[in-house]
């Protein structure tokens, strides 16, 4: 028979021949006699205490310790440990602070309970009553204190510890310098590790991993790799923790030809097998629009563990391969793998994403079963599938259960409730959140910026904006495309550019935002000079920033323009064509007058006109006067099952009553009443003074109501000297012309501008609001206005931004 190298004729015939008790029970015993003092009852007995602690019994091992007549301070450190492990600090601590006798190992074995429980606060406290009851740290102990290091952690704190470490002489030891090196670089004292790493007389491996990895971390990114290389002239032979801490630099760099570099070495270095470096390649992949890379080192990997499938999942998810994350789900199922540790979350934002209610309700009942749901991330993923589902009473009820000492469960729900258009709700709940004195993070003034934008609410969108530079948030890319969306939709342009030239970096999102807000405003040209600045930063414009463009060149009537950048899509950078794309160029080419190549097109769509098209074609054979074309649109459009609302009979109640025929209006308002349709009722808003103040037409309800009315009739007496003649032809009633110009003096959105000229200083701009287009008379009116008062008055309809100055309007009459 041959042995082994380790085993000896003597010693395998013991193994093999003696009992168990007596080669393996007998000799842990005696070491436990030689470490614990020589009453052989208290040895035994804490070998058991021992054996029931390493296997998980702590509440057995409890019951053992208070039957055993005699404990000693090893007795303690065993159940103390015990405790730690299974996560009862609070027990751990009351037995602790009992002990008649504290050693190294005691104050130690606690410091470590605290640092596995994230409270390095609470273990430096520890640390400092171990040094005054005068009882000296060893090398471990150093170890295990900084292994809780996070950027709650001070500076200073951790020099003073440093000072202590000299002088008990452990600065010589490799364990205690690269703990400090790691917990240097956690805190983001990133000069005082490097000195420290500088002045280390042996380094390995360890003290590599934790400088690359805090560079990494600290967006040092260069440095990083730099020190990578570096590591490999000093001989030291890189590890997996050390090929992944590179792998995430290459992450932060956005370098994918690094990364390949990096791949090959690592299959050079036969690291290739490990699956803690191979997930870190399986992420980059994910990350970086290479799911087919990540899918085919997926499927060569030899080993795969349960952040494998994570990682892939959610690559899936985010490549939107829905169907293809499913399945892998579905396969990870079958697996051994801890299921608590499945990507529950990721799962539940699959389902908000398809509004998949069915398969939402699948995922929570498996996180219930496996206790997943009280993870924090998956109640947060939970709040925000329900919501999204419309299921908002569940999200509530599940947000209720969630700790709210962290922005991140308000942000879920305030992001849903914003996501479903709930806007002032969402701003209700970011009020609540900041009475609770929690604040926000970057994500969460994206979402409420969103709402304050929808809801033009200028004076909080400022607010944010003051909170949001107060707290650092303004480098955030998200941040900054967020808040440049508030200031051009609440019609503040200039404020607007100002943030995107502010912004440090800038991706598609803020290009886009830009886009938008040009396009909003009606400039054609600025909107395709920045899209063409889009395209010279290197980035690839996606099907928002063309929507924004076909946007703009329907506004300004750029049908050139927009046909170019319509086959450009397609033809040049392979990007899908959707319904929001057809109806900006339906909507351009009507505007233009062009029915027959509208028609045309709308022909060769792969899919049949909407109401939106086709509402589009009404508007504007009301505006050329085709009346033929109209009523075919119309009869598409009553034809529909459903409609959003009676925009489409009123257009040709419109259109029958600019001809005279009344008979017909009649029909069409029989038509929508049998059909239980109601017209929109038109009104306008104006925000003063933090308030918002709202109008309809020939409104009385107004506390001001009659210095208004007053206000517009002295206006009135101006706008006529000026040359101002009122169009009745908007007032489309069979009613005398003097009911007519007495109706048009009180639209909404003169209520509005009136009120705001009474109220704000002399000079300063006006921005008012309308859920309706303007009508042609009140475009007229306000362009006089803004001359007769020398007032800059900004008015958003349901279409676009009218900026009035000097008594012209930005939109050069095309609207």
């Amino acid at each position: 028979m041959r042995l082994g190298n380790s085993a000896t004729p003597i010693t395998y015939m013991k193994s093999r021949c003696l009992p168990f008790s007596y080669t393996t029970v007998t000799h842990s015993v005696d070491a436990t006699i030689v470490k614990t003092g020589f009453n052989p009852n208290t040895s035994r007995s804490n070998f058991h205490l021992k054996h029931l602690v390493a296997n998980g019994q702590v509440s057995q091992a409890h019951q053992l310790f208070d039957q055993m007549p005699h404990r000693n301070t090893y007795s303690l450190n065993t159940l103390i440990s015990g405790y730690v492990k299974s996560g009862n600090l609070d027990r751990a601590r009351d037995l602790f602070d009992g002990m008649p006798v504290r050693t190294v190992v005691s104050w130690t074995i606690l410091i470590g309970g605290y640092s596995q429980h994230n409270q390095p606060v609470g273990a430096f406290k520890l640390y400092a009553d171990m040094c005054r009851w005068g009882t000296v740290p060893d090398y471990v102990t150093f170890a295990t204190l900084f292994s809780c290091c996070d950027e709650t952690v001070m500076t200073k704190t951790l020099t003073q510890v440093h000072s202590h470490i000299v002088k008990l002489g452990f600065y010589l030891t490799l364990m205690v310098c690269n703990s400090l090196v790691d917990a240097y670089c956690k805190t983001g004292t990133l000069d005082l590790a490097n000195w420290l790493f500088m002045e280390m007389m042996t380094r390995d491996s360890v003290t590599f991993n934790a400088m690359i990895t805090g560079y990494s971390n600290n967006g040092l990114n260069n440095r990083a790799i730099n020190l990578f290389v570096e590591m490999q002239s000093w001989g030291v032979r890189p590890s997996e923790f050390t090929f992944a801490a590179v792998i995430c630099a290459c992450m932060g760099l956005n370098d994918v030809l690094l990364n390949h570099q990096f791949h090959a070495l690592v299959m050079k270095s036969n690291f290739v097998w490990n699956v803690f470096v191979s997930n870190a390649f399986l992420d980059f992949y994910s990350k970086h629009d290479s799911i087919d890379d990540a899918k085919k080192l997926f499927d060569e990997m030899l080993e795969l563990d349960c952040v494998s499938y994570n990682v892939i999942i959610t690559g899936f998810v985010w490549a939107g391969q829905l169907k293809e994350s499913l399945n892998l789900f579905r396969e990870l199922q079958w697996t051994n793998f801890n299921r608590k540790q499945f990507p529950f979350a990721t799962m539940l934002s699959l389902a908000a994403t398809e509004t998949n209610l069915k398969l939402g309700q699948q995922i929570h009942a498996q996180a219930l079963v496996t206790e997943a749901s009280l993870d924090v991330l998956v109640g947060n993923a939970l709040v925000d599938m329900y919501a999204k589902c419309d299921r908002f009473e569940e999200a509530n009820v599940i947000f209720a259960s969630l700790p709210h000492g962290s922005s991140v469960p308000w942000t879920a729900i305030i992001s849903a409730y914003v996501q479903k258009g709930c806007y002032d709700e969402a701003l209700q709940l970011f009020k609540q959140m900041r009475e609770a004195y929690v604040y926000g993070d970057q994500a969460t003034f994206a979402s409420t910026l969103r709402a304050s934008a929808n809801l033009t609410s200028l004076s909080l969108g400022k607010q944010l904006h003051s909170v949001m530079i107060t707290l650092g948030c303004m480098p955030n890319v998200f941040c900054g495309s967020s808040l440049l969306d508030m200031y051009a939709k609440c019609g503040y342009i200039k404020e607007a550019i100002k943030v995107f030239k502010e912004m440090p970096s800038r991706n598609i999102v803020s290009w886009n935002s830009m886009i938008s807000a040009y396009a909003q405003e009606g400039d054609g040209e600025a909107t395709l000079r920045t899209f063409e600045e889009l395209i010279e930063s290197g980035l690839k414009p996606d099907s928002v920033s063309f929507l924004g463009v076909l946007t703009a060149c329907s506004h300004r009537g750029l049908v050139e323009e927009g046909l170019a950048h319509f086959k450009s899509m397609t033809q040049i950078y392979r990007i899908d064509v959707r319904r929001e794309h057809y109806a900006s160029m339906i909507d351009l080419l009507c505007r233009c007058g062009q029915f027959g190549e509208a028609e045309k097109l709308m022909n060769e769509m792969p899919f049949e006109p909407d109401e939106i098209m086709l509402s589009s074609v009404q508007r504007s054979c009301r505006v050329h006067k085709n009346q033929d074309l109209a009523k075919r649109a119309a009869d598409a459009l009553f034809n529909m099952e459903v409609l959003r609302d009676a925009a489409p009979y009123v257009n040709m109640s419109n259109i029958y009553a600019e001809a005279g025929q009344w008979e017909d209006v009649s029909k069409v308002k029989k038509a929508m009443k049998d059909r239980g349709v109601r017209k929109i009722t038109a009104y306008s808003w104006v925000e003063v003074n933090h308030n918002v103040h709202v109008f309809t037409a020939n409104d009385r309800t107004h506390p001001q109501i009659e210095d208004i009315r007053k206000k517009i009739i002295v206006l009135w007496r101006k706008m006529e000297e000026g040359g101002y003649k009122p169009d009745t032809s908007v007032i489309l009633q069979n009613v005398n012309e003097e009911v007519k110009v007495e109706s048009l003096k009180y639209h909404s959105e003169r209520l509005a501008v009136a009120f705001a000229l009474i109220n704000t200083p002399q000079g300063s701009p006006i921005v008012v609001m309308k859920n309706l287009r303007a009508c042609v008379d009140c475009h007229a009116a306000i362009k006089i206005i803004s001359k007769i008062a020398g007032r800059d008055i900004i008015v958003r309809d349901s279409s676009r931004f009218h900026h009035f100055r000097d008594g012209c309007c930005s939109c050069g009459d095309y609207w």
